[in-house]
């Protein structure tokens, strides 16, 4: 009986390698055979080997189309490229990029309206070694799906949504093709039409029809691409378009093409071997401005000298130390794709986070009094203050920079101005620039301002925005991975994250109460997007503010929330008092994780450990 189950088996996993490319052609095989003899009587029931083969063929289309639908991450499409990562394999293949190119090509061609006919779609890349097999794969989807395809090289994400507006480019959709600050054996795209980058629920459409093509398909290779796509020189309009925005706002008195000449700017940028060496090169030389010292220009996908990250340590340590040693005025830290940036001051302060969206309010606030700033949940209570104190408005939203970057733009639709959306992580988008995260942008802005201070006759450096900025006196970031199948895993972050809501409603952690804006001007709740028309959801979070039993007062907040990229739950806390971070850090953990029984699926050694190490 053994050996007979594993010849069925064998037999079984053959026919389907046979007919994978055509799953229908195998069910027909099976159930449609029209005998010539008229005397043949067909079988009542189906054949064993029949319903076994169907079971087999379903379950590889089921892992195969998974494999590309886990490649979604949010509005982009991440996934490892190359072989190098410990317990990593390869998934985002030329054939799952061809695939899911294809689609998008489909999907533009369906929804944007297009007067000549034939869509055009333009190609960016960061310096990542994998970025020429894939871009080969992109072009080969594109041209599958009909579209004309232009190779802009080498280029940065806010580029590529250029591309689609600025003359006499003005295509009709980009592609930049990145995995930003992560390691180099990741890639990734991303995707804009002229109304910018695409939401999460769009890119989640194009992945389900890709997954579709890449399942149903005989092998899983890229095919060749059989002409090649028109390369264009996109970067040197993109930085004269950057150089002209600076010559017009500064308007210098004495040297209009050249306002960052002499004393006005030394400026020390650090690319990180990634995309952004362009800004010191094409934008910055060009104005007259002294960039000696700048760091790390030249394009390497292996990125040796550290990750191309405002956020990280080493990048913003060598990069305050280059503006000491050469007694610049502002350095900036770029990531790979340049559509965020971190800066340091004349003084060595890095400039990222809090501090960042505190200047960059601070700039925008003189030009719109009265904006609306909207930025992630997971901002400091002095960071409401220090908006305010201004006249601003404070709108604190979902983490994700496309969702507050959307929020934005409700609430302009909505009749809210609101001239600044920016997140904890760097990407920030102005009204003024399309609504696009534009590393380069936000520098060019921060770099216009400090050249009129210095007209004005500061002799402050751009830090001097921000020095009443009060910063929390704790802050923490705790991670607990979900224990369960990745594909239940969303399922399960969902749940612990709902419970979490029901349970403080619920009055179940004394002092803890759900945040929200406070008296909202836009809606009541919005940090939850409970409005009359809320964006689809796709990661469930909260915001709790935690009081002090004895004052009633706020002394700080906790935000849970699910990844969007990987199966975890991210824990994020700040507190204004000694020990506030661990206090609720142990409350959380003993009267929520522990008496819901949430603890049984949830990993909280890293909680543990913190609580351990506090004690």
């Amino acid at each position: 009986m053994a050996s007979s189950k594993t010849s069925s088996l064998v037999s079984s996993k053959t026919v389907v390698s046979l007919f994978l490319s055509s799953p229908r052609t195998v069910k027909s095989s099976f159930l449609s055979f029209t005998p010539a003899s008229p005397s043949f009587k067909p079988l009542r029931t189906r054949s064993s080997n029949a319903t076994k083969i169907d079971e087999v063929t379903n379950n590889i289309l089921d892992e195969d189309m998974d494999q590309i639908r886990r490649l979604q991450n949010g509005s982009d499409v991440r996934g490892v490229a190359l072989e190098g990562e410990k317990g990593r394999t390869v998934t985002l293949t030329p054939a799952a990029v061809e695939a899911i190119a294809e689609s998008f090509g489909e999907w533009v061609a369906a929804t944007e309206s297009n007067v000549n006919g034939v869509i055009r779609v333009s190609l960016g890349r960061d310096p990542r070694v994998s970025g020429g097999k894939l871009s080969t794969a992109v072009f080969a989807g594109l041209a599958r799906a009909g579209c004309l395809a232009f190779d802009m090289g080498l280029a940065t994400t806010p580029a590529c949504f250029m591309s689609t507006l600025l003359p006499p480019f003005e295509y009709d959709a980009s592609i930049m093709m990145t995995a930003s600050h992560l390691p180099y054996t990741r890639n990734g795209l991303k995707f804009f039409t002229k109304r910018g980058g695409l939401t999460s629920p769009e890119v989640e459409k194009i992945c389900d029809l890709a997954a579709r093509k890449y399942a149903n398909r005989q092998t899983k290779v890229s095919t060749l691409i059989r002409t090649r796509p028109q390369q264009v020189d996109f970067m040197s309009a993109y930085s004269k378009h950057l150089r002209e925005i600076i010559k017009e706002r500064i308007n210098h008195p004495e040297h209009y093409d050249t306002p960052l000449k002499g004393f006005q700017a030394r400026i020390v940028v650090n690319a990180g071997n990634g995309s952004g060496g362009f800004f010191t090169w094409d934008v910055l030389d060009k104005l007259g401005a002294d960039t000696f010292g700048s760091l790390y220009l030249n394009p390497d996908g292996m990125f040796p000298n550290h990750i191309p990250n405002p956020e990280d340590k080493t990048a913003m340590s060598r990069t305050r130390a280059a503006v000491l040693e050469n007694s610049a005025d502002l350095g900036v830290v770029f990531d790979t794709d340049v559509d965020r940036s971190g800066v340091v001051d004349n003084k060595g302060n890095p400039i990222n986070g809090d501090k960042l969206i505190a200047l960059m309010s601070a700039i925008v606030l003189k030009e719109h009094p009265g904006s609306t700033i909207v930025t992630d949940a997971r901002t400091s209570m002095g960071l409401t203050r220090f908006i305010t104190e201004r006249g601003g408005r404070h709108c604190l939203y979902r983490v994700g920079y496309r969702n507050v970057i959307d929020k934005g733009v409700e609430l302009n639709k909505d009749g809210i101005e609101s001239h600044l959306m920016m997140e904890t992580s760097g990407h920030g988008a102005v009204k003024e620039n399309h609504f696009l995260d534009d590393g380069a942008y936000m520098v060019v802005k921060i770099i216009i301002e400090m050249v009129r201070m210095r007209l004005a006759g500061s002799k402050e450096g751009i830090g001097s925005l921000i020095e009443d900025l009060e910063e929390p006196l704790e802050s923490a970031e705790l991670r607990m991975n979900i224990l369960s199948e990745p594909r239940d895993a969303k399922a399960k972050g969902i749940e612990a994250i709902e419970t979490f809501r029901q349970y403080i409603e619920e009055g179940k952690l004394e002092g803890w109460e759900l945040d929200s804006c406070g008296e909202c001007w836009v809606s009541e709740g919005c940090l939850v997007d409970s409005n009359d028309h809320p964006s689809a959801i796709d990661a469930h979070m909260y915001r709790a503010k935690v009081m002090d039993k004895k004052s009633g007062e706020e002394y700080g907040w906790v935000h849970m929330r699910q990844s969007i990229h990987n199966p975890n739950i991210a824990l994020n806390m700040q507190s204004v008092l000694p020990g506030g971070c661990l206090s609720m850090t142990s409350l959380f953990r003993d009267r929520f994780l522990e008496a819901t029984g949430v603890a049984r699926f949830l990993d909280i050694s890293d909680i543990d450990n913190y609580i351990g190490s506090q004690s």
